[in-house]
């Protein structure tokens, strides 16, 4: 009889102060006051760390965040002029068709990729300047004190205790609705009305799992949020990026069909709402993938599809090559920015490194999710622009709204080797040179 009436108690106070304002879209404002809280004890943690450190005559650790190396970037063909220039007095145009000082261009270059590699970086966790009471987020985390170390107990306590059961309560009650209300919409007839109930119960259940990670998440001009009939394409860092996007509108998902608990939440929701599930073969005939996006596009009545162009997650630093399928079928593109706040937990999912339940449960464990949403102007393919030119323009635009690094990498690097074109590339530059340099000595 207790525990039925403890339950009672802690599922009716979840429901008044929690799931029914996630359900309106009402804020009583607790998440913000208590980030505030946060960053105090943030501040004065860190403060303390860094004078015991002082005290006892340890080293602080201080993560980089510009590189080992900062240059400007410059050509191959200016770099290997310098070099040459360097030792001897010669110009480019009147050097030998290859000098043995080319070498050392490319030793240079290997030697800068091993001590500050920008791509494989990218799929580590971002390290913190300051400590944020988590053990695994700063080189720092040592006994200091007796006060620090209370604190830091405390906060487990807080975390393990309390945060982590409501965050599990509220994340089965949000997955448990949707699954059931999607259920029963998809019985209704096609029309109108299934439309306005799809999204409504969609976005309701979205709120309700924000809640779930304690997101507090701002969103900026919601005058450029996607519509009906384009394609909303985001950086990506992370699985609850979904969650984040669609907790503020509806969104047509693209996905490949899982089986499991997964593949049941799939089958319920393609009753209600016309998301785009692949099996694990259709995921590879990109001609299957335009036309089906092609088809759902050409009517308007359907929510836009959200994609995310990079294919895999990167660590909230930079932006990654887009793969150039979504920017081949001729429709208009909504770009996102997602910027997360890494100091109150690392929303990055290392999936080489964690599995989906326990980076969910080191979400769940952690203080709380912050992160700010830009949407862009719309933006689309010019006169004469191709697919890669286009989707890099959009990258550009997310990086540079979103204050991330614009790299032209792959993100496939993060489970595979470089591709020899990337090689062939460099290749192809050196030997252009050589061949311009003896054409130009051949004409003099």
């Amino acid at each position: 009889m207790l525990l039925g009436i403890s339950f009672t108690v802690w599922f009716t106070l979840l429901l008044v102060f929690i799931i029914v304002p996630a359900i309106f879209g009402v804020s009583f404002g607790i998440r913000r006051l208590y980030m505030k809280t946060l960053l105090k004890i943030f501040e004065w943690a860190t403060l303390r760390i860094e004078r015991g450190a002082k005290e006892k005559n340890h080293l602080l650790y201080k993560p980089y965040t510009n590189g080992i190396i900062a240059k400007e970037p410059t050509s191959l063909e200016e770099e290997i002029k310098e070099i040459r220039r360097s030792g001897s007095n010669r110009d480019l145009g009147a050097a030998a068709a290859f000098e043995m000082s080319d070498i050392f261009y490319f030793c240079r270059r290997g030697v800068e990729s091993i001590m500050d590699d920008e791509v494989t970086k990218r799929f580590s966790a971002e390290e913190l300047e300051s400590w944020n009471l988590l053990t695994r987020s700063n080189y720092n985390f040592q006994h200091i004190s007796l006060r620090l170390t209370v604190l830091w107990g405390l906060g487990v306590l807080i975390r393990y205790g309390f945060l982590l059961p409501l965050r599990v309560t509220l994340a089965f009650t949000g997955v448990g609705l949707l699954v059931v209300l999607t259920s029963i919409i998809g019985l209704l007839p096609n029309g109108r009305m299934k439309n306005v109930l799809s999204e409504k119960v969609h976005v309701m259940c979205y709120r309700i799992c924000v809640r779930a990670l304690t997101a507090i998440i701002t969103y900026h001009d919601s005058e450029n949020k996607p519509k009906n009939g384009g394609i909303c394409v985001a950086n990506h860092t992370s699985p609850i990026d979904v969650i984040i996007l669609a907790s503020d509108g509806c969104y047509a998902m693209v996905g490949q069909i899982h089986g499991g608990l997964m593949g049941v939440i799939q089958r319920s929701m393609v009753k209600a709402c016309p998301h785009i599930w692949f099996e694990r073969s259709e995921v590879k005939d990109r001609h299957l993938v335009a036309k089906r996006l092609s088809d759902h596009i050409e009517d308007k009545t359907k929510l836009p599809i959200l994609i995310f162009p990079e294919g895999t997650c990167i660590n909230n630093t930079s932006v990654m090559m887009f793969k150039k399928g979504s920017f081949e079928i001729g429709c208009t593109v909504y770009p996102v920015a997602i910027k997360y706040d890494p100091r109150f937990g690392d929303a990055f999912w290392n999936s080489s490194k964690f599995g989906m339940v326990n980076y969910l449960l080191r979400m769940m464990s952690s203080w709380a999710i912050v992160c700010s949403v830009w949407y862009l102007p719309p933006m689309s393919r010019e006169e004469g622009e191709d697919a890669v030119q286009f989707a890099n323009r959009v990258k550009a635009a997310i990086a540079r709204q979103g204050g991330l690094v614009d790299l032209l990498w792959d993100g496939g690097l993060k489970r595979g080797k470089v591709k020899d074109t990337f090689k062939e590339e460099q290749q192809k530059l050196y030997s252009k040179m050589l061949v311009g340099t003896t054409e130009d000595r051949s004409r003099s």
